[in-house]
């Protein structure tokens, strides 16, 4: 009698109504293994390219990329439930994202030093061989254009593992990018967090980047530890929106909303607590209530996801929080979830100390400036936040002592292009995007080249 092995399968259910979209099959261990040796294979002749050659490649994946842009946004809407329009400028952001990797590849250069007349000294900076991607759900392919192009332009290899929550989508993107590199240099392979671990933890591995929770982020720290890969890591965020007594409430609400509802609040820097000043707390709340009730949501990624973020919301109500807003799971057979506002909020609650991730706006009534900016420097993650305030005294105090990566100032979203942010405690480590980047995916050898001493 021959025993049968059957290959674990991916299963994505609608979203909207929870019927079945699609089944995939999971690398296997044999698969993880092959593909990182074929990765291992193909690096140095990648990175005997020249730096123009692979920016050419970029731009011609990107250009193949805008074209495949409605195709690619149907998928992740059909995977995870974002809306077609929003995924498609993610497409489009992702693009553009390899344009400029394109672009700042070829101009990536080390430096020279000054030493002795006779001798000549440089750092210089060359690929790190097998960059292992792990890229989430929540916009799959502006952060895995992101982190690929980079690794790609400075002459490294990639394996690919996009989430389990939007397999096809990262399966179309690899074939996008793979299309343009020569065999071995890309690689895609579907599975979930087994075979994500497996790849970490592959000797051929030299860096692993990856942008998803902080549990799994720690846990790739750990494994990364035991062997030797360097780590990029954008793990899980508590965005604070801190909002000052001398701005107009319901512009403040406005801003609040787009913070908290945006993607289901599936941003990774979407707004996940809220400390407003007890001098403009009711108008404040009333609006973003109103807001609220007339915002008109998507479905979260799954039902799996939905359950967590209703825990937060129930764990909070259970210890006094007060529901003016949303908070209650729909009919339906889909994964819906209202736009929620939360008011009495109390330091500990899980709406404030954890990161919800969904479309719950967490309200805390401080006393003043000082109470607010205090508890928004709280708390071990380190990704973001925002402050709202028509003071340049409070402006200048919040970005300088808010322990984060990235401070905004008068808008929840938005920032100049090339931007390099660098997560700090639980929310990772390293620069992600912008030049900085290169830098990440490189390694510098230092090269002294002196005149022989003596001749024949």
């Amino acid at each position: 009698m021959t025993d049968v092995v059957h290959a674990r399968v991916i299963e994505i259910r609608s979203p909207e109504d929870g019927s079945p979209v699609w089944e995939l099959p999971m690398a296997s261990e044999k698969d993880v293994s092959d593909a990182c040796a074929a990765a291992r294979s193909a690096f140095p002749g990648w990175a005997r390219t020249s730096a123009a050659e692979r920016g050419a490649a970029l731009h011609a994946a990107a250009a193949h990329l805008r074209d495949r842009a409605d195709d690619l946004a149907r998928l992740n809407h059909e995977e995870t439930g974002r809306d077609t329009a929003e995924a498609r400028e993610g497409v489009l952001a992702g693009a553009s994202t390899l344009v400029q990797y394109a672009e700042l590849g070829p101009l990536h250069r080390g430096r020279s030093l000054l030493g002795a007349h006779q001798a000549v000294d440089m750092m210089v900076p060359e690929p790190r061989g097998v960059v292992i991607a792990l890229t989430p759900w929540n916009d799959p392919v502006a952060v895995s254009c992101g982190l690929i192009g980079a690794a790609l332009v400075t002459g490294n290899v990639v394996i690919h593992k996009p989430s389990e929550r939007c397999p096809r989508t990262g399966l179309v993107l690899g074939e996008v990018l793979g299309a343009h590199v020569p065999d071995g240099v890309m690689r895609t392979l579907m599975g979930d967090g087994d075979v994500g671990a497996r790849l970490v933890l592959n000797s051929d591995a030299d860096v692993i980047a990856h942008v998803g929770s902080t549990a799994t982020g720690h846990a790739i720290a750990e494994a990364a530890a035991r062997t030797g890969s360097k780590t990029l890591l954008e793990n899980g965020g508590n965005d604070p929106l801190l909002i000052d007594s001398d701005v107009d409430p319901e512009w403040a609400a406005e801003q609040a909303a787009l913070g908290a509802f945006a993607n289901c609040g599936q941003i990774c820097t979407s707004v996940e607590r809220i400390y407003v000043h007890q001098d403009i707390a009711r108008p404040f709340i009333t609006a973003l209530t109103r807001l609220a009730v007339d915002t008109k949501l998507p479905p979260l990624v799954d039902r799996r996801h939905r359950d967590h973020v209703h825990g937060h919301v129930m764990e909070a109500l259970a210890r006094g929080a007060e529901r003016v807003a949303g908070g209650e799971i729909p009919s339906g057979a889909g994964a819906q979830y209202p736009a929620t506002v939360l008011t009495g909020c109390e330091p500990g609650m899980a709406v404030l100390a954890e990161e919800t991730f969904g479309p719950v706006a967490p309200v805390r009534v401080v006393r003043d400036f000082e109470q607010g900016l205090a508890e928004a420097a709280s708390g071990p993650y380190g990704l973001a936040a925002t402050v709202l305030t028509d003071s340049a005294e409070h402006a200048q105090r919040a970005w300088r002592e808010l322990p984060v990566g990235t401070v905004k100032v008068n808008a929840v979203f938005g920032g100049a292009p090339g931007g390099a942010a660098q997560p700090r405690g639980a929310s990772g480590t390293g620069y992600g995007y912008g030049p900085e980047l290169l830098d990440e995916m490189t390694t510098t050898k230092v090269l002294h080249m002196a005149i022989a001493g003596g001749r024949r």
